[in-house]
């Protein structure tokens, strides 16, 4: 009896050590969303108590936590993080040491293009995605090509040039003339102080990627050795051109990004020069919208950009690499995963396989564009650290209040990029 005795207090202490030790092994999510804190712990408590796995989610971002510091205190922790997020290759730089390279026959790498790659070795899982084009009122483009009454159509502007956009956007100033609609815009877009994000990055970006495949890092890689374009830049200038001609002025000058979106989201823009993380802005708008492309080439736009701004990486120091790459690998393929970025986080998943469609209508759009393969890609955020920003914007912005002409844009952008060299 003394045997059995001292045989089951020997037991008990042994399942008690491998609780503790479990419990230690905890797998540790740290992420810079704060806005989907509470649904991404929701799913990650449901999936370790499916898996037998405890998850741990801790969220850091927004004003009042920065993710960059914090992270740092979390790897000299006692209890790292398994998985956290980097942003593109400034962040991957940063936590290069830190990163796990995935083995690269993963399932969920075949079910997406936009995996980030370093040498053509997977690092990254993409936790989501944004996309821009030019956002379309289609109550308005209808009515416009009615009246210009030449079968004009939404579908026929998905391929298109420069020269159908200034058709198209003086069919829509006739039919604004015709009605008496005197304060709606062609386009809305925002080009002054504050705004260089949406000229000096995304507009630009049209000039490292339209027309290219979406691996294609040419014209970037050349723009950071200072070689220029000048072909594709001059193309971008007569863009930008046709903009800023048919662009609500007062907005396109002195607007920020309430004027500018709000001008679209109360129905009084035919298009707009933003993205899909306007679409809370559209709780009360009874119009239909969704994106045609950029016309950054004289013709042949076929594409919207699309890209995943943030990845998930695993801890290449990490106990738990089997866990953290079985939670990623349900993310993208379970039922429950895709349930969750859809319905529950209102994100855009990077995954062909996703077949639930976002409520909100240019996610919407930039979800279709992305499963049809219409993507250019993403390279503004490859620049060097403010050339998007702080030394393009300005040039565009000069170029929008008309202290600079077309062709002095064009030679002060080529300046610029060849002083990288």
């Amino acid at each position: 009896m003394k045997k059995l005795l001292v045989l089951v207090i020997a037991l008990v202490a042994a399942l008690t050590v491998t609780a503790c030790q479990k419990k230690e092994e905890t797998l540790v999510i740290f992420q810079n969303k704060i806005e989907i804190d509470s649904v991404l712990r929701t799913y990650a408590t449901a999936w370790g108590e499916a898996n037998g796995v405890d998850v741990e989610v801790k969220s850091c971002g927004g004003d009042t936590c920065a993710y960059g510091t914090q992270i740092l205190a979390e790897f000299q922790s006692a209890k790292q993080p398994d998985i956290f997020v980097i942003e593109g290759m400034g962040g991957y730089k940063v936590y290069e040491e830190k990163v796990l390279a995935f083995k690269g026959d993963e399932a969920w790498i075949s079910d997406t293009e936009l995996e980030f790659k370093v040498e053509d070795k997977v690092y990254g899982f993409p936790v989501a995605v944004e996309g821009w084009g030019m956002a379309y009122n289609k109550t308005i483009l209808e009515a416009a090509f009615a009246h210009e009454g030449n079968g004009r159509t939404i579908d026929s502007l998905k391929n298109v040039s420069q020269a159908e956009y200034v058709e198209v956007f003086a069919a829509i100033q006739a039919y604004y003339t015709a009605n008496n609609m005197n304060d709606y815009a062609v386009v809305s877009m925002a080009a002054g102080s504050g705004m260089t994000w949406v000229t000096g990055l995304h507009n630009f970006n049209g000039y490292l990627s339209a027309g290219l495949s979406y691996s294609d890092s040419t014209v970037i890689d050349k723009l950071n050795d200072g070689i220029v374009d000048d072909a594709r830049l001059t193309q971008l200038a007569n863009w930008v051109e046709i903009l800023y001609n048919n662009a609500d002025q007062t907005i396109l000058n002195t607007g920020g990004y309430d004027e500018q979106v709000g001008k679209f989201a109360t129905g009084k823009a035919a298009f707009l020069h933003q993205g899909n993380w306007t679409d809370s802005s559209y709780a009360n708008s009874t119009f239909e919208m969704g994106y045609l492309p950029h016309a950054v080439l004289t013709e042949g736009n076929d594409s919207i950009f699309i890209g995943a701004p943030s990845y998930y990486v695993i801890n290449k120091d990490s106990k738990n690499v089997s866990a953290a790459k079985a939670f990623l690998e349900d993310l993208a393929a379970s039922a429950e995963g895709h349930d969750y970025m859809v319905n529950k986080a209102n994100m855009v998943p990077a995954f062909n396989s996703v077949t639930l469609t976002p409520a909100t209508p240019l996610s919407a759009a930039v979800m279709a564009w992305n499963q049809s393969g219409k993507a250019y890609a993403w390279w503004q955020n490859d620049m060097p650290s403010g050339f998007g920003m702080n030394t393009l914007g300005p040039i565009y912005g000069n170029f929008a209040n008309g202290t600079i002409t077309k062709a002095q844009f064009i030679a002060q952008v080529k300046a610029e990029i060849q002083k990288l060299a």
